[in-house]
């Protein structure tokens, strides 16, 4: 397993913290995504084979928020 912090931009409360753990758990490949709304950020554990950081962005951007590099 890897682990990434990815920067999340635009969430603005609970909900937002809820829809980005969602998207980011549904990914195959992702066992457990920690957002936090404060620090703007999720970190994610991941299996590099099944998944990869260009996917996960992808998944933040499509649910609506900002994922920059």
């Amino acid at each position: 397993m890897s682990e990434i912090t990815l920067k999340i931009e635009g969430m603005s409360c609970g909900g937002c913290v809820r829809n980005v753990t969602k998207v980011l758990e549904a990914l195959p490949g992702v066992s457990a995504a920690q957002v936090s709304l404060e620090a703007g950020s999720a970190t994610v554990q991941y299996d590099p084979a099944k998944v990869d950081v260009a996917a996960m962005r992808a998944a933040v951007e499509g649910a609506g928020f900002d994922a920059p590099q």
